[in-house]
């Protein structure tokens, strides 16, 4: 099986520093690849928050991951800073990819890249919605919310 490659984007929309903690350490005496996960995850919530949203409400509407992958390309240990730069890509209609790239604070020695693919939610009728146009304009590169919106039904 090939491996998994992951594109950064070329605009970072956000960044943050993060702290790994004690509880983000494996039995190998380095961040485990489920802290990997919970780190970018705190970096999503700062991002969103950052531009006025949750993940309860993105222009009115909610948002779910459908899938991460993680390239690891370091180890991280406890107390280490890691800087988390966080950009949008591969937009459609439903949702696109958040994208992140951790990287040691101090030394800018890449740690790994990250990606989840979220889809927008209705929570209240429990089903996939479209994309907010407002957050397309926002993240999306100018063809692609344009092409987007543009074939909105």
């Amino acid at each position: 099986m090939p491996r998994i490659q992951i594109a950064l984007p070329t605009d970072w929309v956000f960044e943050t520093t993060l702290p790994v903690r004690i509880g983000d350490i494996n039995y190998g005496g380095h961040m485990g690849n489920d802290a990997v996960l919970r780190l970018a995850h705190e970096a999503r919530l700062q991002c969103l928050k950052h531009y006025g949203y949750s993940e309860l409400d993105i222009e009115g509407c909610g948002l779910i991951m459908a899938d991460a992958a993680v390239v690891y390309k370091a180890e991280a240990f406890h107390g280490d800073a890691l800087r988390f730069e966080v950009g949008f890509a591969d937009f459609n209609k439903y949702g696109c990819d958040i994208v992140y790239l951790a990287t040691r604070a101090d030394t800018g020695q890449e740690v790994a890249r990250i990606k989840t693919g979220i889809v927008f939610f209705d929570y209240g009728a429990r089903k996939v919605t479209r994309m907010p146009e407002a957050f397309a304009r926002r993240f999306a590169p100018p063809t692609t919310a344009a092409t987007e919106q543009g074939t909105a039904s």
